[in-house]
Order: structure tokens, then C-alpha cells, then sequence
């Protein structure tokens, strides 16, 4: 007897635990469901997200494949027998993913106007069956370029959705989920290009757990933060990060004091009131469960130095005059902060084992790293280009000066700008990568060869569209800079209309990043016997005059015919920063070379004006040289060229009719025109009009 009253009174514990638990309903399409996943009772999200709550929590997966979220749609979701069930369970916690599928061509065009009413009906039926639930609607997660109607209508359709979900979380006065960005830039988890892997799905019950239990890990800062950091002066200075949901953040520096509340989300941010150049300063940034303390920063100005090997090309590789120069410059100069994000594999031609491709998926490209002051070790292993565009801004302003350094050798500008971007505005190419010809063959049978080891169909590398933006500029969280500098354009030098697309997206990709139109100065390709060259020069030229805010440094006087990375870096360093002294800082100094402004043709010969053009002449005394003329047929014959009122004249006997003008028209030329800085003109050829 005594046997059988113990056992029942244990049977009502049991039962009245059960009853405690916290019960949550995952409500969704096939994603929830864990389609595609192999033993899916055990990796789909909601069976990992059980794992994560622990005993305490009952976890439910009411996920049903390919359910809509429209009532008119081809498989409504409030007519499945799963949705009964969520019913029924009368979750206390409801996360509801659904709205895939109705970026078919069968519900979306038709029924698009039911999309809110039906979601804030369904929302509904879930406070009816529990009055005291909380609810959570969830951002879709993404939708790859790879699946098979991306391009004709559902890329376009998803994103009008996830601008109605937001709208709806506002309305219903529902949490809001965000699933698209934590899998967005791991398209490799997305093998058939809409249902996540297992891997995938432990992302997604990591992001439901945080925001069901406000849990993100503490206060975290982004990698740019660090002892001897340096802040950008004169603006609005946003301090971001992460911390757990409601947790009260106190920034402090220099007599600021600066406190917000942890959104839902983990997100918190403060501006601080603009600051004078100066320092060192101390900032702390506190919540509850930690503090973080970062010594000797400084207040000045903050560039960020990107690009491919001519940008990564490092001091200790210059010619001895210059590096011995920069060297002893970098033992005086404390006021110089450097922040060096060096790859962990170069893409030398080797393959990489296991645990390279592994962390290429996982995004984890780049050392780990933090501001360091500037002495001749720290500097003889940076940038020869930056450091030196960095020498000059500190003399010339005498404030601290921040160079971010992200460059990597052999990088396309495709690699650089951010997914959706090239989304919509050059879909195509992002598809067969490594098969695309949009893309430089060498830069495609590199990344072959450093992937051969992979199984894997997707695999990542740093040469992929979109990749160097996840890994390289994502990870900097809007850092405030002043501006931008780019040495690059190599690897896409072979295609020149390809990079007319992609390099002004590139640079609108990087302002809407920061939010703002931030200068963005770039070097011209140099010299050297590459067929292609004459004509991307003159590409990258015309492009200065199309893309606001925008200055282009010469380099073709300082180039190799034979090797791609010239030794002799600190002159285009110094051309950089003219642009920046001239463009930025209102300073007065002469920005460039001449510049091809116009050309006036008459008396059987071209009369070229330049911009910048004050004290022409040539670099080495010897007569004009490079000059080239024609008539409407564009073949062009050598011509006499001579300075005459600020002008050029050209001229050749053979031509009677001129008609068109190019100068410096070889990959690697010894074009001699110069001005009174003695700054190098750049290569140019006319546009017949």
C-alpha cells in the first residue's frame, strides 16, 4: 500500500513538472520542419533549440513543408493538421516562420495584398488559444541566387515580404526574429538554395534561443576595438555592440557619459558628441555582465587602406631607399596607429588541408588582430601604400592618424561588395563562380587549386563574389572612418566593361554601408606589358568623373614591365593623400598630374587642355614622347607634341584631318608629361564626337 501511494506521488510530480515547463511552439514551412536533413527528429532547428533551453522548456516542431502563409495560397498553412496542433499544444512561446512559399508565382502576384491581414489573423489565433503567450515572427530565412526562380520573381517578391513582416511584427506587437542575417552570408549551409544543413539549423535555434531568452553572450564589442585604437574627430562618433536583451550600456570617455538599454535584438549603440583631435583617452563601455576597458586611444582622423597585393604589398618589400626612409620615419611617429587584418591563408598556388576550408566556411579568413602603435617592426609589416599615405596626412594635419588595413592579393572587385547588391544588380555573376567568365580565369584557377581537398560543391573562398565583404567589411560594424582607399583593379582587368559595373557598385555598396558618402580615393594601374592595361587606365579615368567624391592617384610612371607589383610605393601613398588633403580637408595642394579635360581640333593639329596643369613640362627634359594621332578611322600614327600657353599641341604630318588624341597608349609606357609638382599626367585616349 505504502509501494502504491509513493508511486502515485511520484506520478503527480511528474505530471505537475511537465505542466511547469515553458512550452514553445516552432510554427513554420519546411525550413521549421528540418526538410533535407538527415535524422531531422535530431538536427532540425527546433530539435537542436530543445537542446539549448534545456529541461525546463518543451519544445514542439508544428513545421509543415511547403505551407504558405496565404489563405489563398497553393498550401495554407491554416489548413494543415499541423496547424491544428500548435492549436491545441496552446504554446507559451510561439515562433512562427513562414512566407517562403508564397514567393511562388501561384500566391505572391495574385494574393499579395492578404499577406498582412492573414498574418495578423493567424498571430491571433494563437492569443486566442493561450491569451498569455508571448510571440515572436521571424525575417525569413534567405533565399540563394541559386534557386531556380530567383531571377524571375522571387528574389523581388521575398524582400517585399520581409519589409511586410517587419511592418507586421510593429502592428501585432510581436517580437521579430531575424533569420535571414545570421544565414545570409553562409550560402554554403543552403545546398539546394532554401533549406539549411544541420549546421544551418543549429544558426537558427542559436538565434531563436537569444531572443527567447535575451541570452547573446555578455557585452561584446566588434574587432575594431581595442587598446590604442584611434576615433574618428569632428563627427558624431556611433559606439556599437552586443549585449544581453535589456542590459543598461554605459560608454565613457573624456567626460562623456553615454547609456542606453539592450534592445531585444542584443543591439545597443550611443553617439557620442564630437571630439577634437587628442588623447590618449581611456573608454570603458559596462553593462552588467562586464566591463570593458580600452588604454591609450587617441582622437584623429581613420582610413580605411583595401584592395589586392599592390595595396597588401609591404613596407619591408620596397626598394631599399624608400623602406629605409619609411623605417626610420616609423621610429619618430607614435601619433600613426595601425590595425592590420592579415589573412590566415594566402592564396599562393598551393592546396589547403581541411582545416583552411573549414575555416573559409566558417568565414574565419582574417587573423585576429588590434590597433598597434606605430614603430619600424609593426610598420615594416604593413601596407608601403598606406603607411605612407598615412605619413603624409600626419605631417601635413598634425593630428593621430588610424589606418585599417584589409587587403588581400589576388581579390576581384567582386569579392568586395555586399550580396544583395550584386542580388539584384549583377545576378549573373554570381552563379558557377569558378566557371564564370565575368571573372579572371587566373583568379578562377587559383581558387581551384587552393579548394582541390574539398568535397564540398560550395565551398568557400576569399576570390568568391561577395566573400572579402562578408569577412572584411561586415565584420568592422560601421567603425567611423573618414574615408576610404583602394589599390586594385588587376584581377579584372581583362574584362574593362565588366568592371565599369562592378566597381561604382562597389563604392555605393561601401557608402550605404557607412551610411554616408565617404571619399573614395584610388590608384590608376601602373605600367606593364599587359595588353589590356591601356584601356582600363583610360576606364578608370573616365570613371573619377562619374562617381562623386571620388579622386584617382597615378602610378603608370612608377610601373615594371615585368613585374605587377612595383617596388617603388611611397610616391602613390603621398598622390593619395593629396587627394584626401585637397578633396577632404580643404587644404591647398595640388590633388594630380594633368588630367585630360578637352581637345580642340583645328589647323591640322589637337589642342589638349589639361586640369591641373600649372607648369607643364617633362619629367626628364627630353621632348614630349607617347603622343598619338588620327583621323575618323582611329588609325593612329606617332605624333610631335609640344607645350605652347598652358596647352599641348599635337600634330603629324600623316594626319591631316585629326580627329582623336591618345597619350601613354602602351601597357607599360615611358610617357613623359608632368606639371610643376611634378606630378604624372595621366594616359588618356579621345572620344571621337
Amino acid at each position: 500500500m505504502k509501494r502504491t501511494l509513493l508511486s502515485l506521488c511520484l506520478l503527480l510530480c511528474t505530471c505537475a513538472f511537465a505542466q511547469n515547463k515553458t512550452k514553445v511552439a516552432c510554427v513554420g514551412n519546411s525550413v521549421t520542419y528540418g526538410y533535407g536533413i538527415e535524422n531531422r527528429e535530431v538536427n532540425s532547428y527546433p530539435a537542436q533549440l530543445q537542446r539549448m533551453l534545456g529541461e525546463d522548456y518543451e519544445v514542439m516542431n508544428f513545421g509543415k513543408s511547403g505551407a504558405t502563409l496565404l489563405n489563398k495560397g497553393h498550401r495554407p498553412y491554416s489548413e494543415q493538421e499541423e496547424y491544428k496542433a500548435a492549436l491545441d499544444f496552446a504554446g507559451d512561446r510561439v515562433v512562427i516562420h513562414l512566407g517562403l512559399n508564397d514567393t511562388d508565382p501561384r500566391d505572391w502576384p495574385f494574393y499579395r495584398d492578404d499577406f498582412v491581414a492573414d498574418y495578423l489573423s493567424l498571430i491571433e489565433s494563437f492569443r486566442q488559444a493561450n491569451p498569455s503567450c508571448k510571440i515572436w515572427i521571424c525575417r525569413m530565412t534567405p533565399i540563394s541566387h541559386r534557386h531556380p526562380r530567383f531571377k524571375s520573381g522571387t528574389r523581388d517578391w521575398y524582400w517585399m515580404e520581409q519589409e511586410a513582416i517587419e511592418r507586421i511584427a510593429r502592428l501585432a506587437n510581436t517580437g521579430l526574429i531575424d533569420l535571414q542575417t545570421c544565414l545570409y552570408n553562409r550560402p554554403d549551409l543552403l545546398p539546394d538554395a532554401l533549406h539549411p544543413t544541420a549546421e544551418g539549423a543549429g544558426i537558427l535555434a542559436k538565434t531563436v534561443y537569444q531572443a527567447l531568452t535575451g541570452n547573446y553572450g555578455g557585452l561584446q564589442m566588434p574587432v575594431t576595438y581595442s587598446d590604442n585604437m584611434v576615433l574618428q574627430r569632428e563627427k558624431p562618433l556611433t559606439v556599437s555592440g552586443t549585449a544581453n536583451a535589456g542590459e543598461k550600456v554605459t560608454v565613457k570617455i573624456a567626460g562623456q557619459k553615454k547609456e542606453t538599454i539592450t534592445g531585444a535584438n542584443g543591439n545597443w549603440s550611443v553617439t557620442l558628441d564630437p571630439m577634437q583631435a587628442g588623447g590618449p583617452y581611456e573608454l570603458s563601455v559596462e553593462a552588467p555582465s562586464a566591463r570593458l576597458t580600452y588604454k591609450e586611444v587617441l582622437v584623429g582622423e581613420v582610413w580605411l587602406c583595401s584592395g589586392q597585393s599592390n595595396m597588401a604589398f609591404r613596407v619591408d618589400e620596397l626598394a631599399d631607399s624608400q623602406r629605409k626612409e619609411l623605417i626610420e620615419y616609423a621610429g619618430k611617429q607614435p601619433q600613426i596607429r595601425l590595425f592590420n587584418r592579415q589573412p590566415r591563408w594566402l592564396t599562393n598556388a598551393v592546396e589547403w588541408d581541411e582545416t583552411a576550408l573549414d575555416s573559409l566556411n566558417r568565414l574565419q579568413y582574417y587573423h585576429d588582430t588590434g590597433w598597434t602603435t606605430c614603430n619600424p617592426q609593426t610598420a615594416n609589416q604593413f601596407s608601403a601604400v598606406a603607411f605612407a599615405f598615412g605619413r603624409m596626412l600626419a605631417d601635413s594635419l598634425q593630428v593621430p592618424v588610424g589606418l585599417i588595413l584589409n587587403a588581400v592579393g589576388g581579390s576581384g572587385t567582386e569579392a568586395w561588395i555586399d550580396r544583395k547588391t550584386l542580388e539584384f544588380d549583377f545576378t549573373d555573376i554570381l552563379y558557377n563562380w569558378t566557371e564564370n567568365d565575368f571573372i579572371q580565369d587566373w583568379v578562377r584557377g587559383r581558387a581551384k587549386l587552393n579548394t582541390k581537398k574539398s568535397a564540398n560543391k560550395l565551398q568557400r573562398h576569399p576570390y568568391e563574389p561577395c566573400y572579402l565583404y562578408e569577412t572584411g567589411i561586415e565584420p568592422l560594424q560601421q567603425y567611423p572612418i573618414r574615408g576610404v582607399i583602394w589599390y586594385q583593379g588587376e584581377s579584372n582587368a581583362q574584362n574593362i566593361e565588366t568592371h565599369e559595373r562592378l566597381f561604382p557598385l562597389l563604392v555605393n555598396s561601401w557608402r550605404a554601408n557607412w551610411k554616408e558618402e565617404l571619399p573614395f580615393y584610388y590608384v590608376q594601374l601602373s605600367s606593364i606589358d599587359r595588353p589590356s592595361w591601356t584601356w582600363f587606365r583610360d576606364s578608370q579615368r573616365r570613371m573619377m568623373y562619374t562617381i562623386p567624391n571620388t579622386g584617382m592617384a597615378v602610378s603608370s610612371d612608377r610601373g615594371d614591365s615585368l613585374d605587377v607589383h612595383p617596388r617603388y610605393k611611397r610616391e602613390i601613398g603621398e598622390r593619395l593623400a593629396r587627394w584626401a588633403l585637397n578633396q577632404t580637408y580643404d587644404r591647398q595642394i595640388i590633388p594630380s598630374g594633368p588630367l585630360f579635360r578637352s581637345a580642340e581640333f583645328k589647323d591640322n593639329a589637337a589642342f589638349i587642355t589639361f586640369d591641373y596643369a600649372d607648369g607643364l613640362h617633362t619629367s626628364d627634359g627630353q621632348p614630349l614622347r607617347t603622343f598619338e594621332i588620327a583621323e575618323h578611322d582611329g588609325l593612329f600614327v606617332p605624333a610631335q607634341a609640344e607645350i605652347i600657353d598652358g596647352k599641348v599641341k599635337v600634330w603629324s604630318e600623316q594626319i591631316a584631318n585629326p580627329k582623336l588624341v591618345r597619350y601613354g597608349w602602351q601597357p607599360f609606357t615611358r610617357a613623359n608629361l608632368v606639371n610643376g609638382e611634378e606630378l604624372p599626367a595621366s594616359t588618356f585616349r579621345t572620344e571621337e564626337e
